[in-house]
């Protein structure tokens, strides 16, 4: 008989990281983008976990990595096509997430009109943190976030300034994919995205809940 699925080793065995992009402000400005009445949606797969203790690994061919902070939703039930006002009782909890992008290929993808995935669906491009029951976090639009790299503070944003919100994105992307249990969903970055590079030390957190911490590597392939 098989064990039951934990979802605090939610990253052991969900399937689906959908990722929402455009939904600060902030950043939106920084990348010179526009902001769009309806969210930006990409994916990655499973195999771009990588939780605390694991590396962030550099892909061979990029030459400008860049963090992206967001705070992730983790589905705790089967939906599709959820009303927005009924888009909470899904949610399980939370867990902080680095949406790793090599941003020298996304901005090659973005100029031939090709999809995102060679910049930002490899292998360790998804850092999660330890996983956040829902109850410990009673106002998910009312956190402090923040990023350090090598001990300098690269991003700090607030999640009350997300453009399109929590209950709204779940609504959204459930009308388009059946989520399920273990999913996780990025609710965008904040400002303040910027390079990494070999051996430098990532940290980041959730102000008065969690902090996290990762080492960016070159595979040995």
């Amino acid at each position: 008989m098989a064990a039951p699925k934990q979802l605090c080793r939610f990253w052991e065995w969900g399937k689906n990281i959908v990722c929402v992009g455009r939904n600060y402000a902030d950043h939106v400005q920084e990348m010179r983008s526009a902001v769009l009445s309806e969210p930006v949606l990409f994916l990655k797969p499973s195999t771009a976990y990588a939780p605390e203790g694991s590396p962030v690994l550099m892909p061979a061919y990029t030459r400008n990595l860049h963090h992206e902070l967001e705070l992730g939703v983790v589905m705790g039930k089967r939906c599709r096509a959820v009303p927005e006002a009924a888009a909470m009782d899904y949610v399980a909890g939370y867990a902080l997430c680095l949406d790793m992008t090599a941003r020298d290929v996304q901005d090659e993808c973005k100029k031939k009109g090709l999809p995102w995935t060679l910049a930002k669906s490899f292998t360790t491009s998804c850092p999660v943190s330890a996983f956040v029951p829902k109850e410990k976090i009673p106002d998910p639009h009312n956190l402090k976030l923040w990023l350090k790299v090598n001990g300098e503070l690269r991003q700090e944003g607030e999640t009350s300034a997300m453009i399109f919100s929590i209950p709204y994105i779940i609504s959204y992307v459930s009308k388009i994919m059946t989520l399920e249990e273990g999913d996780i969903i990025l609710t965008g970055t904040p400002k303040g995205v910027g390079p990494v590079k070999e051996n430098d030390e990532i940290q980041a957190g959730i102000h008065g809940v969690l902090s996290m911490r990762f080492k960016v590597e070159r595979p040995e392939y």
